[in-house]
């Protein structure tokens, strides 16, 4: 329990950090060049999927509940590749940035220059709590709050996407720059290709899940600005920080689910299932109750405060952006087991599946009905992705001995 809470702290921290960071933007800049900061976003989280996928992940999976000297070497050589894969994402960004030009182009190159010392600070994070030490994570990802404050009041000044960026990304430096003092290491020069050997395995399943996962949102997004307008990527991404304080409790859930459910796995083999169950179960029930909240006691004088002129047509997609958030917490559960398990085919056929109908919901609602029929469509697809992420983890699940066992390939 300890550990479960340090880790919705630190998800608390991080998710209204930007949370506010998205309020700010949206009252201070128009519905389009926020729809430029929403794809900004979006390519940040790109890049921090594909670093988690090659790092994270499997450090999470393999060394959670080891001896500090494993641990130590495991996280040398994951935050040599995490900055690696920030390096590589942020010169696709700034050559993206340079050749696009214009505002997009501008906030694309302050982007690849923040991308991987970004990464280098989600990985402490993944590496503390792996370690069973939430606390430290906390700690971290409050020096990114505090530096945030003075980074936005002078980004406040300029009012401009580029900005913002910067302000958000130098405070995150900071951050993983302490990181440093308190892991008491630094990545392992070269370690990367050892990682990637030893951890391929898991590596490139996971990195094709989770960049099917993000690509799909990437792509989304993408296409409704293209389909209907940077306007309604703008309301899209309003309608996403409404949302955005519970799903501080979603992801913080994540941070710890996996490591948790791999001590569940190794001490009990047999309470997998129910262990993930009650995690997938309670976040959805969790997300119903704040949607319900927002749509039944948020006065409209609020929602103007907080966004703008972007809360009048975000207002209207609270409902089935609840739905779509109750059907991934409820799939978090089974994604946790399926990780834990070391299940990465099976993971990564359910997310293939889970990514197309997300795509085909978000794209073909956008045509029909622009930002209202894209959220739709994407809450189908979500609710579909849950329901075949549970059939693979109970089938998994079954093929598993009744004796304890540390690691199940798929």
């Amino acid at each position: 329990m300890r550990r479960i809470s340090w880790g919705l702290g630190d998800q608390a921290v991080s998710s209204l950090t930007n949370f506010a960071i998205g309020v700010v933007v949206a009252r201070s800049l128009g519905g389009e060049e926020f729809g430029v900061f929403t794809l900004a976003w979006v390519t940040y989280t790109m890049a921090l999927n594909l670093a988690r996928g090659l790092a994270s992940d499997p450090l999470t999976v393999r060394f959670s509940d080891v001896s500090h000297a494993s641990w130590q070497d495991a996280v040398r050589q994951a935050g040599s590749t995490a900055l690696l894969t920030g390096g590589v994402t942020g010169a696709l960004a700034l050559v993206g940035g340079v050749a696009f030009g214009g505002p997009i182009g501008t906030a694309f190159v302050v982007l690849g220059f923040l991308l991987p010392p970004l990464m280098l600070q989600d990985c402490w994070r993944f590496a503390f709590f792996a370690a069973g030490r939430g606390g430290h994570a906390l700690v971290n990802d409050l020096v990114w709050a505090a530096a945030l404050v003075p980074a936005m009041l002078y980004a406040s000044e300029h009012r401009s996407v580029s900005a913002y960026i910067l302000a958000w990304g130098l405070s995150g430096t900071v951050a993983a720059a302490v990181g440093f003092v308190q892991a008491r290491l630094l990545p392992k020069p070269g370690g990367t290709r050892a990682w990637l050997r030893q951890h391929r395995d898991l590596g490139v399943r996971f990195t094709a899940e989770n960049l099917s996962t993000n690509a799909s949102g990437q792509l989304r997004m993408y296409g409704v600005g293209a389909i209907a307008g940077l306007v309604e990527v703008g309301t899209i991404r309003g309608a996403e920080l409404l949302v955005g304080p519970f799903l501080a409790l979603l992801m913080g859930m994540n941070l710890v689910a996996v490591p948790e459910a791999a001590r569940v796995l190794r001490r009990a083999p047999h309470r997998l299932s129910r262990f993930c169950l009650y995690l997938g179960g309670g976040q959805a029930l969790a997300a119903l109750a704040w949607g319900a909240g927002l749509l039944l006691l948020l006065p409209d004088e609020v929602g103007v405060r907080l966004l703008g002129s972007v809360w009048e047509p975000a207002s209207a997609l609270i409902l089935p952006a609840t739905l779509s958030v109750a059907s991934a917490g409820f799939a978090s559960g089974g994604a946790a087991g399926l990780r834990a398990l070391g299940a990465a085919r099976r993971s990564l056929r359910a997310q293939l599946v889970t990514s197309a109908a997300y795509l085909i919901g978000g794209l073909g609602g956008a045509a029909v009905g622009g930002a209202l029929g894209s959220s739709w469509g994407v809450a189908a697809a979500t609710l579909i992705g849950a329901v075949v992420r549970w059939a693979y983890l109970l089938a998994a699940v079954r093929e598993i001995a009744p004796s304890p066992i540390t690691q199940a390939s798929r």
